[in-house]
Order: C-alpha cells, then structure tokens, then sequence
C-alpha cells in the first residue's frame, strides 16, 4: 500500500488517508458570514472524490477579521447550525472535516485594501502596503478581547461537530503580524523579543483549549519564512514552533510569505524543505503545502517522511476526485462512491 494512502491518526481523530484539502477562500459566503449552497457543493465533491480530510477557509472569528465580505463565519452563535449541516454532510461522504479559525487583522476586507465597515487593527499602526488602510494598533485590553473571541470561536466549532481546528498564523494575517518583526513594533510585552511576539499566539492557543475538547486535535498554519531582511525566517520559525509545541500543538501545516510584498520562487513543494526542518529539529507532526500535484510526488514526502500530510489546494480546484486518480497511479486500492464504480478504472 502507497503510504499516502495509510491511515494516519491523531489523538482521537483518523483519516482515511494522508491528503487533506487545503484551507482555501471560497469568497462565496453570505455578508453575516454563513456557508451559501456553494459551499455545500464545493466540500462535498472533494470528500466524494476521497480526501481524507477537509479544512475550511479561514473562519473569521470576528466579523471585522474577516478578509472580505464573503468570508464564512462563527463570531455569533447563528453561524453554527448551517456548519453543522455542512460538516455532517461531508461526513457522511467519509471526510474529516477541520476548520481555520483566523482573524485578517490589518489585511481585513482586502478587496478595499483594508476599507471595510472600521479601522482595521493590528499589533503595530503599520499598513500591509503603502496604499492600504493604516490599521490601529491594539490596546493590551482589546487583544484580551480579540483572544476571547477565537475561545467562543473554538466554542462554536466543538457545537458544529468539526473534528479539528487549525489557527491561521500565517500570510500576514493578525496572528502571523505579531509573530513577524515586520509588522510588530510594539514595546510592551507583545512585542520585541520572541518571547514576547509569540505571545499572542499562545494565549490564543489557551483560549482555544479552554473550549476545545482536549481529545481533538489543534492544528497552527505557519509562515515559515516572510522572504525579507528582517522578517521571518526558517531559523526564527523553528524556534517559534518549539514554543507551539510546548503548548500542545498537534501538527504544523507549513506555509510561507503573505506578510509583505515579496518576490519569491515558486515550483512544485517549494515549500516542503520548511515542513521537512520543523518536524526534523522539532519533533512535531507537520503538513507540507505547495504547488504539490502529482501522485508521485505526494507519495515521496510523505514515505521519506519529509511531512506527515500533504496539503492540496489549486490542484483539489481543478480536479476533485484527485485522491481516487492518484490511489489509481500508485496500485493503491480504495473504496470509490457506488454511485461512481462504473468509472473505476
């Protein structure tokens, strides 16, 4: 059996197998951030094509976090019934189903770069881009708040029957600007050393597990690098993810860039060497993402044990039932939908 295609189980939790659909904005929501018909249609079809899991898009866990308009939900207790219908609908397709609970912070409502209905906010009155919206930066009380609302966030989440929740620390959203000495510049004790910027991370992460239930797992999505002097790198996210690790984290899903404008390289598992390092010097499950597309190649990173799941995203866009092709390309034997038996090949 391809490796790819062997369970993997964690805590409580286990999947069919190791493909997970990325994390990916639908912009399809309603504006009071509940799931629309598409949404329905769009995860069904990839838990009928046989990924073993599913994380939602970024789920903001304010309704000025969002990163636009149309983004999903579960800041109000009305956003978690259609979640559950949805959650349960891809579970009865034979999914898991996760959620990324987020917050934009200083990259909220993008498509106005940052002119929503408020002043965005953020650690530090930074803009993303000198053409965006300077954001205000956050009080010591307001981030108590904004820490608040990811534990009724979590809260909701446990209500709709997701199986996991996975923290968006990642492409310069808020949790990824206090991280980055980029966009933190604060002085007190958010701000400064790693210890201090890794801060609000971690009180995020005990908000979450004060309403999460223990015996499921918490995911973080990391940028591991910002791609600038200054900012983030693999080094410094190392250290970073010894710290998440310390507070209970199960898996790092392995990302990079998104804080700043920044030119960078892109091929096929640019980003696999990240996913590879962390799990090496930290001893932590990781996910790699990353322009991954071909069966083989999956299979590669996760029977070298470069990661222990391989995340897909535009690749899951263009081809559903990717899971059931590539189980096809690597003599892998897996249950199809009976619906769709006669297209077995």
């Amino acid at each position: 059996m391809a490796k790819l295609f062997e369970p993997y189980e964690l805590k409580t939790l286990r999947l069919k197998n190791r493909i997970v659909m990325s994390p990916m904005c639908q912009y399809s929501a309603a504006t009071d951030g509940l799931p629309s018909d598409w949404h329905l249609v769009h995860y069904a079809s990839r838990a009928v094509g046989g990924v073993g899991l599913i994380i939602l898009e970024a789920t903001a866990v304010e309704s000025r976090g969002r990163i636009s308009a149309a983004d999903l939900g579960l800041w109000e207790d009305r956003q978690v019934e259609p979640m559950a219908r949805l959650v349960k609908l891809c579970h009865d397709l034979g999914a898991k189903v996760g959620v990324q609970l987020a917050h934009a912070g200083r990259k909220a409502w993008s498509s106005t770069k940052g002119q929503g209905p408020g002043q965005p906010v953020a650690p530090s009155a930074v803009p993303f881009d000198p053409s965006w919206v300077t954001p205000q930066e956050l009080t010591p009380d307001e981030i108590g708040r904004v820490v608040a609302a990811w534990g009724q966030a979590a809260r909701r989440a446990r209500a709709a029957g997701f199986d996991l929740v996975e923290v968006h620390a990642a492409h310069g959203y808020l949790t990824h600007q206090f991280l980055s000495p980029l966009s933190n510049r604060r002085s007190d004790q958010y701000g400064g050393s790693r210890e201090n910027r890794v801060r609000f991370a971690h009180r995020v992460i005990d908000a979450i597990r004060e309403a999460w239930p223990p015996d499921r797992p918490l995911f973080v999505r990391v940028s591991a690098s910002d791609y600038t002097p200054g900012g983030l790198d693999i080094d410094e996210t190392v250290g970073i993810a010894h710290t998440l690790k310390a507070k209970g984290i199960d898996l790092i899903d392995t990302s990079s860039g998104g804080l700043v404008q920044a030119n960078l390289s892109v091929y096929p598992g640019y980003q696999v060497a990240f996913a590879e390092r962390i799990k090496r010097e930290v001893g932590v499950p990781t996910a790699a993402v990353g322009l991954i597309s071909q069966p083989e190649h999956a299979e590669e990173i996760v029977a070298a044990g470069r990661a222990d799941l391989v995340f897909l995203g535009r690749e899951l866009l263009r081809h559903p039932s990717w899971p059931l092709d590539a189980a096809s390309a690597l003599g892998a034997e897996v249950p199809w939908p009976e619906q769709y038996r006669r297209a077995k090949r």
